[in-house]
């Protein structure tokens, strides 16, 4: 994917401990452990590209012979990332020294109340990836202290100029806050003040961007359960419940409110339940849905619409989910109408496709998937990333997804216009291809599996739609609400001898040589170290079921040695 950082923090020293607002550029130009000037520019690591001290020398000045406060600091630092962020291509690259010295000067309540202020004050509304670089940049940063929490909360009655860009940037702050803590100080955050104001931007006229950030925030406090029935009870104050207003915009043609829909539903569903609402799936029409974004395939905190086509991140992670269908020859096409502009990798993935949500891999970053980023204008594959020739995606833009198994090509287009033919995957897989996708923060899109006309369906060969040729069970139709679904699996028995990765294979397998026993073979396969002692797997054994017979030849303690 390119954006999995790692969080090394660099020597302390880049703050004047004389001075709160203050940084002594001069003192890091003269070789001393404050490192050198350059670093300001935040040039840094793989695929950060550029650098020195050009960005915090915009205004002409030399950065060495003057003393500049730490608010400006700051804000260069927050320009610079956002600058280079959409450059870094690598799944494992060093943090750029932007995001270094972010880390280093948030050490301090004074730094990381700074960063806030420069999230609020410099990430503009309509950057791709404004929202998802005040998340990675406050993940980044060490935890709070209390005091600073309150501290910004307090910013919603005293220091925000009313601005749609700064009321945004707010709520993804609260949000962020909302998710990184935990118990009495996610409670303490969200006083009166701050639910007031959540709540108040919902109403009608409100920028679409601060009503969307504001429900997200709300969810998130609501993760933690005193700030959910705190929530309840405000909203059952409301004549109409503000929700299921908002939720009348889930098929708005403008994609910002469309969004806004689509959380408010979410929210209802599974967050905000109003006795006597019908869940979204027992009302969603799926008579004519073939194929769905498989809900069983799909990594932790990705949210899937209730007729199964339309999926969203607002996790930190990097959520990915795979189709129902599987194809192993001939030619088939699928389109996705992109909703947000971010990034977002789509395309094609068999089930040796591994998701690792927290380390930012995805569809693209192994041999057996390739992908498309069109905010990025790259081809993911392998981990590797190649350019492509096609515009920039925006909200609107159709993406077609077209896979020849019979002559061994995959062929992305952008609103009608081909890309390039491209083979790589076929080096490591030959068939049994899904349709599959992975978002970053904040993105949605919606696919088209064939239920409805394509928009840009390609006009030089034949090819299948997964809808006319797949077929599902009305059962395996059901997007369950994710309380739900956990309140069934808890229902459902897992015998004594299920596997204790996956609870549903029978555990026949025995590790070597730290003898540990409960995995069945799928999951032994996958391993490299013992998930009880950590150690390295040398061998496996594959114990006898006393249910079957075999003619194997087996050890004396009475097993088959794998």
């Amino acid at each position: 994917m390119g954006v999995c950082l790692c969080k090394d923090k660099v020597e302390e020293g880049y703050l004047n401990e004389n001075s709160r607002d203050s940084y002594t550029a001069s003192t890091a130009g003269n070789g001393g452990d404050g490192g050198d000037a350059t670093h300001l520019g935040g040039g840094g690591g793989r695929g950060g590209g550029g650098g020195g001290a050009r960005s915090c020398g915009r205004g002409g000045a030399a950065l060495t012979d003057r003393k500049i406060s730490l608010s400006d600091t700051v804000d260069e630092l927050v320009k610079e990332t956002l600058e280079i962020i959409g450059s870094i291509v690598d799944n494992e690259p060093e943090p750029p020294n932007s995001m270094i010295l972010l880390h280093d000067i948030t050490d301090k309540p004074t730094g990381w109340i700074q960063l806030v202020k420069s999230l609020i004050r410099v990430v503009p509304l309509e950057h791709p990836m404004g929202p998802s670089v005040i998340t990675l940049l406050l993940d980044d940063s060490p935890l709070p202290t209390k005091d600073s929490v309150l501290e910004v909360a307090d910013m919603i009655t005293h220091s925000i100029r009313r601005t749609p860009k700064r009321e945004r940037n707010l709520c993804v702050i609260l949000g962020c806050l909302a998710e990184k803590l935990a118990g009495p100080s996610s409670i303490a955050v969200l006083s009166d003040v701050t639910l007031g104001y959540l709540l108040g931007n919902l109403d009608e006229g409100i920028h679409p961007d601060v009503m969307l950030f504001s429900l997200i925030a709300l969810e998130k406090f609501a993760q933690t359960s005193e700030n959910k029935a705190t929530i309840k009870r405000k909203l059952a104050l409301y004549p109409e419940n503000p929700l299921t207003r908002l939720e009348r915009h889930i098929d708005s043609k403008e994609f910002i409110l469309r969004q806004v829909g689509f959380c408010a539903r979410w929210c209802l569903d599974n967050y905000f339940l109003i006795e006597g609402r019908k869940y979204s799936y027992e009302v969603a029409d799926v008579s004519n849905v073939r194929v769905m974004l498989n809900t069983r395939d799909v990594s932790e905190y990705l949210k899937i619409s209730s007729d199964g086509l339309e999926a969203r991140c607002d996790a930190y992670s990097f959520e990915s989910v795979r189709c129902t269908f599987q194809v192993n020859q001939g030619c088939w096409y699928y389109e996705v109408l992109i909703i947000t502009p971010g990034v977002m990798q789509i395309g094609w993935a068999t089930k040796d496709s591994n998701f690792l949500s927290h380390e930012g891999y995805g569809i693209g970053d192994d041999a057996y998937s390739i992908a498309f980023d069109g905010c990025r204008k790259l081809i993911w594959h392998n981990a590797r990333s190649m350019p492509h020739d096609l515009h920039i995606w925006k909200g609107g833009s159709v993406l077609g997804c077209l896979l020849d198994l019979d002559a061994r090509e995959v062929i992305f287009s952008l609103d009608g216009v081909e890309g390039g033919v491209l083979k790589q995957v076929f080096g490591s897989a030959k068939d049994g291809f899904f349709a599959a996708a992975s978002f970053m923060s904040f993105q949605q899109c919606r696919f088209n599996f064939g239920s409805a006309p394509f928009a840009f369906p390609p006009k030089n060969r034949q090819f299948m739609s997964f809808n006319d040729h797949a077929e599902l069970k009305d059962t395996d139709k059901i997007v369950l609400p994710r309380h739900l679904f956990l309140e069934q699996l808890r229902k459902l028995s897992v015998r004594e001898d299920s596997c204790t990765l996956c609870f549903d294979m029978k555990a026949t397998i025995r590790i070597e040589p730290c003898k540990h026993r409960g995995f069945c073979t799928v999951c032994a396969a996958q391993l490299q170290f013992c998930p009880m002692c950590r150690a390295e797997i040398v061998s496996t054994v594959q114990e006898v079921d006393p249910a079957t017979t075999s003619s194997s030849p087996v050890s004396e303690d009475g097993s088959e040695a794998t």
